[in-house]
This record gives structure tokens, C-alpha cells and sequence, in this order.
């Protein structure tokens, strides 16, 4: 590993531009539960019935109850960890230009980063299906059910559903980042959601060197990687960190 982690710190040095791609577990450490794979969300409830554009428009009060009423309790109590701080130190350093995230809690906002591509939407805002006004889910109440916006519309988050597309400006930033980076760092994401999973693809079409850094390989390893790094994003970030101010 220790190879593993000189050759990252030489490869940000030399790196003009670089983009991250995060998934959820970058966002474990901050409490936050994932949702696929042994103790993930889906294990207790089932996605088809809850998670869906057709589930929430049918019964919203429903959805919020079961559902959103808990994402939001871990969301608002969670704060940034070392993975999230390490990326805006990338950022104020001059190296890191964007990252994008399949995460919807917003961690990488809290923490600092200014460019951050939301593949997924966030569970951190919400809109009214009625008038379009914005809250924040902190913002929000849940004394009654569904939550309201003050002209009496429902409050949606503005996370994507299953059955709705990922919005085109999404789709357009993400491609482009990742082929105008150097170096596109891949943190603890499974690499098994599409469309997102292409993102480090059109990076390594475009020549640039992909850093995996994961709890365990991907499809990506070995294939797309460059190489991988085993082990909690947070402590390799920080590795990595360490000797790249040194």
C-alpha cells in the first residue's frame, strides 16, 4: 500500500486538473448508511415501494413517513469527515476543479467544495410540487405528513427517484469533467450504478490516470484503474495528503 500511496502523491504533483468521483462510501464514516449491499437501506426497505417518482406522486404522505422521515434525521446530524475535507484541501491547493458525487447528502457543500456535480440530486434541498419554492431539509418540519410549503404545496426532495432521468446539465457537466482532467480520483463508489459508473470510463478514454481508492475492488480495478488502493477513503486521503504537503 505503501507503494500504492507514493505513486498517487507523484501522480497529483505532476497533475494539471483533477476531477473525483464519490459514492457512499466516502459518506459512511459520517454515519450515513448506504443504500445497496449487507446493511444497506434497500436491506429494510423495499426501493419499488418507497423510492419511486410513481410511489411518492401516489402517496407522499407515505413515502415521507417510512422513508424520508429517517434520511433526513441521519442527513441532519451528519457532518463532513477526513474524505470530504480531504477534497476541498485538493481544492484550495489549486488541484481538485470538481467532484462529483452519486452521494445526495451534501456533505462535500458542508465541508467547502465550491464545484460539486449532485449525479443523483440531494435529499439536503427540497422543492414545492406547487409553486417551486426551495427549502432546505433542515428547514423543513415533519408535524405533519407530507411536509408542506407555505403556500400549502407538497415538499418533494430534490433527490432523483427510481424512474426519473438524471438531469441532461448533470450528464453534460460529469462527461465533461472527466475529460478535461489529468487525473480523476474514483472514491468509494461500486462502480455498479449507471450511468455514473462510465464517468471514470470517459476519463481513461481521454488519457487521463484513474486512482481508485476503495474497501474493495470494483469492475473498475484492474480494467479502467490505473490501480486501486484498498481501504477507508477518509485514512488513505489523509496518507495521501500528508506526503503530497510534505
Amino acid at each position: 500500500m505503501q507503494e500504492l500511496i507514493q505513486r498517487a502523491v507523484a501522480d497529483l504533483k505532476r497533475a494539471r486538473r483533477v476531477s473525483a468521483l464519490t459514492g457512499a462510501g466516502v459518506s459512511v464514516a459520517s454515519g450515513i448508511p448506504p443504500f445497496r449491499g449487507p446493511g444497506g437501506l434497500w436491506e429494510k426497505i423495499d426501493p419499488m415501494e418507497y423510492a419511486t417518482i410513481e410511489a411518492f406522486m401516489a402517496d407522499p404522505a407515505k413515502v415521507w413517513e417510512v422513508l424520508l422521515r429517517g434520511m433526513k434525521a441521519v442527513i441532519d446530524a451528519a457532518l463532513p469527515n477526513d474524505a470530504h475535507h480531504a477534497l476541498v484541501r485538493l481544492e484550495e491547493m489549486g488541484l481538485l476543479r470538481t467532484v462529483i458525487t452519486q452521494n445526495v447528502d451534501g456533505l462535500h457543500q458542508k465541508a467547502g467544495n465550491r464545484d460539486v456535480v449532485e449525479f443523483h440530486g440531494s435529499f439536503a434541498r427540497n422543492r414545492c410540487l406547487a409553486c417551486g419554492g426551495r427549502k432546505t431539509t433542515a428547514e423543513i418540519r415533519l408535524d405533519q405528513m407530507p411536509p408542506r410549503c407555505a403556500c400549502g404545496g407538497i415538499l418533494r426532495p430534490e433527490c432523483i427517484f427510481f424512474g426519473e432521468d438524471i438531469p441532461a446539465e448533470m450528464l453534460w457537466r460529469s462527461r465533461a469533467s472527466a475529460r478535461e482532467c489529468d487525473v480523476m480520483l474514483v472514491l468509494g463508489t461500486s462502480a455498479s450504478v449507471h450511468p455514473a459508473a462510465y464517468v471514470p470510463v470517459f476519463a481513461k478514454e481521454a488519457g487521463a490516470t484513474v486512482i481508485e481508492i476503495n474497501a474493495e475492488p470494483t469492475p473498475l480495478s484492474g480494467r479502467i484503474s490505473d490501480y486501486t488502493i484498498l481501504g477507508a477513503a477518509g485514512e488513505i486521503m489523509n496518507r495521501i495528503l500528508e506526503r503530497l504537503v510534505a
